[in-house]
């Protein structure tokens, strides 16, 4: 959707609820609004059905979006079916390969983010890169970013964060940039980030992904105590919250925990989010765990 410059946004406070994560927030703030300019009202939907799909809630997205919705809202309905149905990830894929391997239309930033994600959510960062790199529009720059950090480029993420820098320094998205891009610096870096989240957890509200922000910025600096209870604070706000969980089942290791909280939140992990990278990751350890174990035990 296009950026509103030099004008107030109407729809300012729902994509600032996105943004941060609050995401039930952002879908009653929009429907309080009473919005007459048709191109508003679709960015306002696009925004919508991204908070139920954040939300988990493929069927709203699935069942809304059909034949004779807007051309803009088509690609939502393509990212919930693709979250949703496992089975129908590979030919979800295959379709989304014909529509990128053409001439992208960088205005469709919608298109572009659904893309994008897909992608992302594959691990094929390269891609990712590829579909977004010729937009100017901020939250797209903001995922180019994530995906340079993803894939360790931390040059790559700092010259993209000038870039947004450039586009809008005060925007929300790119004050959310500056403190991935911090995070990953670590060291001093650390303390800005914390300040970061903090401020916006302030201004805003403290969600899930600002609190997660300040626990990573507390691991960092082995300040434990104060991360336990900033994670715990986003626990209560979602119980399953990947990165929380995941954060969670770090530092119960790293604290010294007992094996048995470690394993609550690992347990929990896994059952609210089986296809996680953490978690396969930790599969396959132990997986290769118990296969040396055998061998031991066999030339014993």
């Amino acid at each position: 959707m296009p950026e509103q410059h030099g004008e107030t946004d109407e729809l300012f406070e729902v994509k600032t609820q996105f943004y941060i994560g609050n995401y039930q927030s952002a879908i009653n703030e929009a429907q309080k609004l009473k919005l007459n300019n048709p191109v508003l009202k679709l960015e306002r939907d696009v925004f919508v059905y991204r908070a139920y799909i954040a939300l988990k809630k493929y069927g709203v997205v699935i069942n809304e979006i059909h034949g004779a919705s807007p051309q803009e809202l088509q690609p939502l309905k393509q990212l919930a079916e693709y979250f949703s149905q496992p089975t129908k990830r590979e030919s979800i894929v295959l379709k989304l390969d014909q529509q990128v391997s053409g001439n992208l239309d960088v205005n469709n930033c919608v298109f572009l983010l659904v893309a994008a994600s897909i992608y992302y959510n594959e691990s094929s960062y390269e891609t990712v890169l590829k579909v977004l790199h010729q937009s100017d529009h901020l939250e797209c720059r903001a995922l180019m970013l994530q995906t340079q950090l993803r894939m360790d480029r931390l040059d790559l993420a700092k010259k993209e964060l000038k870039t947004m820098q450039e586009i809008d320094d005060d925007a929300i998205l790119t004050q959310l940039a500056s403190a991935w891009v911090n995070l990953a610096t670590g060291g001093e870096k650390l303390q800005e980030a914390y300040y970061t989240f903090q401020e916006l957890a302030d201004k805003n509200a403290p969600t899930a992904l600002l609190l997660n922000g300040q626990a990573t910025c507390c691991i960092g600096q082995s300040k434990y105590e104060e991360a336990e209870s900033a994670l715990q604070d986003a626990l209560e706000k979602d119980s399953n919250n990947t990165d929380t969980l995941v954060n969670l089942v770090v530092l119960s290791q790293l604290s010294s925990k007992t094996p048995e909280v470690c394993n609550r939140y690992l347990s929990q992990l896994i059952d609210s989010a089986p296809e996680h990278p953490f978690v396969i990751e930790f599969q396959n350890k132990e997986r290769d765990f118990d296969l040396l174990a055998k061998q031991y035990a066999l030339s014993a």
